[in-house]
């Protein structure tokens, strides 16, 4: 399954929208010039993005964001729920599982903390009333919307096995350009804007969760926020300062795996086999670990701490891969960035973890609930095992880059699973490293790791960092070669395949806005004046 045809940079002067869906854009640029700030564009293009999307995002997801204001300090903010009270990991062992069941099970469902981030946000930094940065949302989702392409590829492979995702078709099938309607999540959407949170937990969505999640939540594990405010980390490299959220985000393994390649005197020559294989020995050294480093609450310094990362960087060798060693499915997510005339920044993810979530949706609402349990472990003890009011290992892993003075420099992300911090350390490397602009960086032929027995863009790292080495058809011709003679098992995937992320990116020359969407989504859109 390939995306479209290559991009093009869009240039701006105030400000600036990029998403994966044309109809979001708008309705972010729509909000920007009624004079509303980034964080309000964000929200309310998020919020058509749950319409639009639903096999990546949604209400019944979680969210990440990084915010700068206008030269200031990168705040986070992590909206990632909690498992509910009824989480018990020995049921889970008793019936012979040793990992997380991803898949019409209610207990890979943790509390969804999309709405709380949308409502954290607005108060620190909004400008419009929230009910009318999610009209349009609510419109879309009345009136109709056009499938994109893509959305009506996922929609007809679930409508077999989903009669929500089968009411959208016409015999089972659902064509590009379709019109959709959504009441269910226009009347979901309808009680944020009239009740704010407690028209969303305490009416028809928050109904339906507790009714499908079976025992497994409770009245009061929804009254809980899920939204939380935190330190966000940096690294500087490459003579800027690299961003983004804090554990249980995965996020610090694009910042180490930057920082290795910064030591190891990376070049500026993308079509070089060389290039590929330091950046993913870098990304081997700093996530083989994963499953062990990784768990709400971990520390951030220490993983980003040179002193940790600088034996994994001598590891490292040019010519071959490194033996590692202890001594030292498909995607649900989408990603936005938003730049406003005063300087404002906003990097924002938001998911539904795998595509359609859990398959499981909340009542009548329609709407799809997410499966971002698989982020747990059944380790009896260990810091991430599944348990009552914890946060799983997380994927997301929005991208901030600022000057070493704190201007803005860019904003950066993608969907992918685990794939995520990979893709963003090839486009921090693309821009900061080669010079290229986002359109030139997006479009270039990618690599991503996938484990090496039985994988899913979910347990990538499962593996003790063994991992095989996937490269598009348009990498350059020089990389199949080069890396299977330093020791890569490499497979190839058609040209803009979804596997390989939906990334948007937009930068910043100090006096003009750069941005673009990827190509490999087939709705995609960045929009600036």
């Amino acid at each position: 399954m390939t995306g479209g045809a290559p991009t093009h940079s869009v240039f701006a002067t105030e400000a600036m929208v990029s998403t994966v869906d044309s109809l979001a854009t708008q309705a972010g640029i729509a909000m920007l010039r009624r004079g509303g700030s980034a964080v309000d564009a964000a929200i309310a293009a998020n919020a058509v993005l749950t319409v639009t999307l639903p096999n990546q995002c949604g209400i019944g997801g979680d969210l990440f964001a990084l915010v700068q204001s206008a030269g200031g300090p990168v705040e986070s903010l992590v909206a990632a729920g909690r498992a509910g009270s009824g989480a018990d990991p020995d049921r889970l062992r008793a019936e012979g599982r040793t990992r997380m069941p991803d898949d019409a099970d209610p207990r890979s469902i943790t509390v969804p903390g999309c709405v709380d981030g949308w409502l954290a946000l607005h108060e620190r930094h909004g400008r419009i009333a929230l009910d009318e940065l999610v009209a349009p949302a609510i419109w879309y989702a009345r009136e109709g919307f056009p499938a994109s392409r893509y959305f009506a590829e996922g929609v007809t492979k679930r409508a077999g096995s989903s009669p929500e995702a089968a009411a959208m078709t016409v015999d089972g099938r659902l064509d590009e350009g379709m019109r959709v309607i959504r009441p269910g999540a226009a009347r979901v959407l309808d009680a944020l804007a009239g009740e704010g949170r407690s028209g969303v937990f305490e009416g028809e969505f928050g109904r339906g969760l507790l009714a499908v999640g079976d025992g497994e939540f409770s009245e009061a594990d929804l009254a809980v926020n899920q939204a939380e405010w935190v330190d966000a980390v940096s690294l500087d490299v490459w003579g800027t300062r690299l961003w983004t959220a804090p554990p249980p985000s995965q996020g610090y393994q694009a910042l180490s795996a930057a920082w290795i390649a910064e030591q190891l005197g990376l070049g500026s020559d993308p079509s070089d086999p060389a290039w590929a294989h330091l950046l993913i020995e870098a990304m081997r050294q700093v996530a083989y670990d994963r499953p062990r480093v990784l768990f709400d609450g971990a520390n951030a310094g220490e993983l980003l701490d040179p002193q940790r990362l600088r034996p994994r960087a001598t590891a490292i060798d040019a010519s071959r891969t490194a033996e590692l060693s202890d001594s030292y499915r498909r995607g649900g997510t989408t990603y936005l960035c938003v730049v406003d005339s005063d300087g404002m920044a906003v990097s924002l993810i938001q998911s539904n973890c795998m595509s359609f979530g859990s398959g499981l949706v909340a009542g009548t609402s329609g709407i799809w609930l997410h499966n971002r349990g698989i982020g747990f472990d059944l380790e009896p003890g260990g810091p991430n095992e599944y348990r009552p009011r914890r946060r799983p290992a997380h994927t997301l892993a929005p991208a901030l880059v600022t000057e070493l003075d704190g201007t803005f420099r860019a904003a950066i992300g993608t969907r992918g699973g685990d794939s995520q911090p990979q893709v963003v350390l090839q486009l921090l490397a693309r821009a900061l490293v080669s010079g290229q602009k986002p359109d030139e960086a997006l479009a270039a032929g990618r690599w991503i790791l996938r484990g090496t027995g039985d994988t899913t863009s979910f347990n990538t790292w499962g593996f003790g960092g063994q991992v095989r080495v996937g490269v598009e058809e348009h990498v350059p011709a020089g990389w199949l070669a080069g890396l299977e003679k330093r020791g890569h098992t490499v497979f190839t995937e058609p040209a803009f395949s979804h596997a390989f992320g939906h990334a948007q990116m937009i930068v910043s020359d100090g006096s003009t806005l750069m941005g673009a969407a990827d190509p490999r989504a087939t709705a995609e859109a960045a929009a600036g004046y």
